[in-house]
């Protein structure tokens, strides 16, 4: 009987259009092909038995690590066993490489090498397609193994001869000091698994990786402090996020991966969120990477230059798509048998208006770095904020989704106030032509709404909900939007509040009130950041710190975190490695740096004034 890994024994590969997750025991778990947003072939992540898998694993291990080639996505495994050592190598081609326009083939590549004696090894092709739900015809070919299902297609050129079974192809083969061997799995047409070729494509594909984090680390953006190298693996998680081809950001690459283990708390997220992908794009801009963060605009303008206010949703596929229908798969037992397993996400139907703060301020960010705003998109976000002005008095889902009744959410209603802030400030320094006189007065409604109705006197904090005494980690971003000072007394009500009340050993909840769903979930790891860089803001250094070097600590092996954390056991949570994580992880390194005077070089952190 096969075990479940914990998260934080995956590494991740991909090549900017997908992503695959990679065990310690050399099982590549789950995988999407051809989009991050396509139904899977591997999910061995969600069902052990039935989920599918491509395993190249040491018939007997003793021991692993994984690690990167420095500054890279290109993963490697070290296995030892009595018999010896080995090595195995998995990398994908980026997209940038070979183009947007070359067919949509792509290979996984896997290099077993010999370091010392010889190792035994284990061969396992069992793809699943679309979630294995779709039956699966498997042949043999000159170089391997095919599998097919409908129209998909999925080779395998293997150097050692596989045999062919109802579950897929198995095969053993020996490895010894000084060999090397070649599997590359291509979907949609055998590749060309010549070790000569094969050894390029990784060089090529190293030079890449290296070229694109020499563009952080060359120039403005070095950051010289103890967290450099996880700021580095935090912004190639972002990169790996970022569809090439569409521009779009996905949360996460990984679905249902529970809250809670056991739990009902498994959601859907490789979609395109506007919230988490325009702090994505504020982080990009942060490290320099310009180009990323117009491609996400470019994508993001083509939603709202077609859509009324009213029509824009919180989410969308990577290619633009709406219909993102939520719904159970109950043959798949969910990771750790916690189910159920879903795919899309109702999220999309709900209000949330939040995401025009979020998409006005990435806007306004954008100017900050020389990007222009052309004059039919600043007609669009023009009607965005007349759309705020005439609409944030409503209740809505907000920023954490509830499946309940909507409610007037102060965070809500914050980056309503975001929305025509910032756009009052785009208007100033560009000369744009708008009625910010409106836009000025409306502010102001929202700014007392939210310090008469969304604060406690009784707590001494801001509250979730206007007229209520729920507690929100959001609340730690009122002053992080420049809605009040870090030395306003109602300010650091709210972080000793969230400190006594929403922590527990060292890690921050979002929140304890009923949501609407049963169970409970983990702490939220970008909550917890947010406290470190409210902390770290307010002169609290000390403080910011230990929380910051807590989270840190329990980063996986390869500094990737998940979207939370189980304050008992610091065992990650929820989909992996989660964006918002590694953005927030970005921003306090960099707020810890400038509150103890690191030297740095760079711009300020994400959703700040810069000088």
């Amino acid at each position: 009987m096969r075990s479940y890994k914990r998260l934080e024994d995956y590494g991740i590969i991909g090549d900017l259009d997908t992503c695959a997750l990679v065990g310690n025991d050399g099982s590549i778990d789950w995988c999407c092909l051809p989009h991050v947003e396509s139904p899977s072939v591997f999910a061995a992540l969600l069902d052990r038995e039935r989920g599918g898998r491509f395993s190249i694993t040491p018939v007997h291990l003793a021991s692993s690590e994984q690690r990167y080639v420095d500054r890279t996505t290109v993963l490697k495994t070290t296995f030892r066993s009595n018999g010896g050592e080995a090595e195995v190598v998995d990398f994908m081609l980026p997209k940038e490489i070979a183009g947007n326009e070359a067919p949509v083939e792509k290979n996984i590549y896997r290099k077993v090498s010999g370091r010392r004696g010889v190792v035994s090894f284990a061969v396992e092709l069992s793809p699943r397609f679309d979630y294995g739900r779709a039956p699966t015809v498997f042949e043999q070919t000159e170089g391997g193994i095919l599998a097919a299902s409908g129209e998909a297609r999925l080779y395998l050129e293997s150097p050692v001869p596989l045999r062919i079974t109802d579950e897929g192809g198995r095969g053993t083969f020996t490895i010894k000091d000084g060999e090397t061997l070649w599997f590359v799995l291509g979907y949609g047409s055998a590749p060309l698994s010549m070790p000569v070729l094969c050894d390029e494509v990784l060089h090529e594909t190293v030079r890449y990786w290296e070229g694109w984090m020499h563009k952080c680390t060359s120039g403005r953006c070095l950051f010289e402090g103890p967290w450099h190298e996880l700021i580095i693996r935090s912004s190639l998680v972002l990169k790996l996020l970022a569809h090439n081809e569409t521009g779009a950001i996905s949360a996460a690459p990984t679905t249902s991966l529970p809250e809670v283990i056991g739990g009902v708390r498994n959601w859907d997220y490789r979609y395109n969120w506007l919230r988490d992908a325009s702090f994505t794009v504020q982080a990009f801009n942060s490290l320099g990477y310009v180009r990323e963060a117009k491609a996400f605009l470019r994508w993001a303008r083509g939603i709202f230059t077609r859509l009324d206010p009213e029509q824009i949703k919180p989410l969308y596929g990577l290619h633009g798509g709406v219909e993102l229908r939520e719904e159970e798969l109950p043959h798949l037992s969910g990771y750790r048998c916690s189910r159920p397993v879903r795919i899309g996400n109702a999220a999309h139907r709900q209000l949330q208006l939040d995401i025009f703060g979020e998409l006005i301020e990435a806007v306004y960010d954008a100017t900050r770095y020389g990007v222009e705003i052309p004059p039919d998109a600043w007609f669009h976000l023009d009607g965005v904020i007349d759309y705020v002005c005439f609409n944030w008095k409503r209740k809505d889902h907000g920023i954490w989704e509830p499946r309940c009744a909507p409610r007037h959410y102060t965070h809500s209603k914050l980056m309503c106030w975001v929305a025509l802030d910032r756009g009052i400030r785009i208007v100033e320094k560009l000369g744009m032509d708008a009625n910010t006189a409106h836009w000025k007065s409306v502010q102001q409604e929202i700014r007392q709404a939210i310090e008469t109705q969304g604060f406690s006197r009784r707590l001494n904090s801001f509250v979730q909900h206007f007229d209520g005494e729920e507690l929100d980690a959001s609340s730690l971003l009122i002053p992080l939007m420049e809605f009040l000072p870090f030395d306003d007394p109602r300010v650091q009500g709210t972080i000793d509040a969230v400190k006594q009340n929403l922590m527990r050993n060292g890690f921050v909840y979002r929140y304890l009130t009923d949501d609407g769903l049963p169970g409970r979930e983990g702490c939220f790891i970008l909550c917890s950041f947010w406290l470190v860089d409210a902390l770290a803001l307010s002169g609290r250094r000390e403080e910011a710190l230990e929380v910051f070097s807590t989270i840190c600590s329990h980063a996986s092996p390869l500094g990737l975190l998940a979207e939370e954390i189980d304050p008992d056991t610091g065992e990650q949570l929820g989909n992996y490695p989660q964006a918002y994580s590694h953005i927030g992880l970005i921003n306090s390194a960099l707020y810890l740096g400038k509150a103890f005077g690191k030297e740095q070089r760079g711009p300020e952190p994400v959703g700040t004034e810069a000088g």
